[in-house]
């Protein structure tokens, strides 16, 4: 099956027409301000800045028109690929099979060069920032959990932030229930300590004189059968 001209036509008219309006519009968004540094476009004397967040809004801005730029740039270049096929005749077939397009396919997306079995948009990208590189797991390099020397990392970090509270909802969170107790990165882990003992006992600062605190924690070790009781003082 070989579509026929007035349906290529039509289709063309269509392709110019979209053509133009990329153009236009990327010449009344002046290229989405993309040919001005971040400096000059900002006002700001200098993008490397004590905080960060001086400049955190026009940075995402700035991202976001890049991102915009590069799907009208990619969209163009589908169009004029489209154009360069009825041109050379082979618009209208698949360019990995050779079967026809269907007409259907074709009036919905007129750009497209592919059947829908050989589409390359049909994949996921795999393409991710490249922080993730050193983000994974969850806290990269800072997450010392099961090591010899703990510390202080970076999931502990966060869990003093997440303290004082977040956006997340019980039923969000990433053990969902009912509860805004029980919310938050392992909310049950210890923290400040590594062993339970830990969270009770205390010494003066010359590390001599050792002395029981009794506090919850100190409750739940003896209920646990851990420990045995001390006399009062």
């Amino acid at each position: 099956m070989t579509h026929s001209p007035a349906l290529i036509g039509r289709l063309k008219q269509r392709l110019l027409r979209q053509r133009e309006e990329l153009i236009r519009r990327d010449v009344e968004s002046d290229h989405d301000g993309l040919q001005e540094s971040l400096r000059d476009e900002t006002g700001e004397l200098s993008t490397i800045d004590n905080h960060p967040a001086d400049v955190a809004t026009e940075m995402f801005e700035r991202g976001k028109d890049i991102a915009l730029q590069e799907q009208m740039d990619l969209h163009r270049e589908r169009i004029d690929a489209a154009l360069a096929a009825m041109i050379d005749g082979s618009y209208g077939r698949c360019a990995v099979c050779g079967e026809d397009i269907p007409e259907k396919r074709l009036s919905a997306l007129p750009d497209t060069l592919y059947c829908i079995q050989h589409s390359p948009r049909q994949h996921v990208s795999r393409r991710r920032p490249a922080e993730e590189a050193v983000l994974r797991p969850p806290f990269g390099d800072s997450d010392r959990d099961g090591k010899d020397d703990p510390g202080f990392d970076g999931e502990d970090a966060w869990q003093t932030v997440e303290h004082w509270g977040t956006s997340t909802s019980p039923a969000m969170d990433e053990m969902p229930g009912d509860s805004y107790q029980s919310i938050g990165i392992e909310s049950d882990e210890n923290v400040g300590y590594v062993e339970d003992i830990e969270s009770f006992l205390a010494t003066d600062m010359t590390g001599r004189h050792v002395s029981v605190v009794r506090n919850r924690e100190y409750k739940n070790y003896m209920d646990s059968g851990r420990g045995e009781e001390l006399p009062s003082d």
